[in-house]
């Protein structure tokens, strides 16, 4: 229905047409407009990394009032969001009714030469593509990484 209708069928007055082109901005236009540069500013200062919560709180510590709600959807249409943080691994979820390692050592941590006494040890560390497990063995009495 819509394809069969050309300029001159819709029964549109010209003056509104007219009346549309001469109104001005409306004012959450204008606003939204300046309140997306100022929170480009923010969000390229802090390196890219703020969310909205983090650019509220600097636009109300400069003096902005503005809605948080108001943020999250000039930052959606702007492109711009935080950094989403990984949640952190638990690698060790210990239960009462397990038994715990014993202590071949009875905590005496020195040793009288060289590749006499080793400990190892296991650990974890984040990156950017993901988790990274190590693994080391020291000699106590050097206090070297020997593998």
């Amino acid at each position: 229905m819509c394809a069969a209708l050309t300029s001159t069928d819709a029964e549109i007055a010209s003056s509104t047409y007219y009346a549309a082109q001469s109104r001005s901005e409306a004012a959450r236009t204008v606003r939204d407009r300046e309140l997306t540069e100022e929170i480009r500013v923010i969000h390229e200062e802090n390196y890219g990394v703020h969310g909205a919560g983090k650019v509220h709180a600097a636009l109300l510590w400069r003096g902005q009032t503005v809605a948080r709600c108001t943020i999250e959807r000039l930052m959606r249409a702007a492109g711009l969001h935080g950094v989403i943080r990984a949640k952190s691994l638990r690698t060790t979820r210990p239960a009462l009714e397990t038994a715990r390692p014993t202590d071949l050592v009875k905590r005496q941590l020195t040793a009288s030469a060289p590749n006499v006494f080793w400990v190892a040890d296991i650990t974890y560390i984040r990156t950017f593509s993901g988790w990274v497990y190590a693994a080391f063995v020291i000699d106590v009495f050097s206090r070297t990484v020997v593998g």
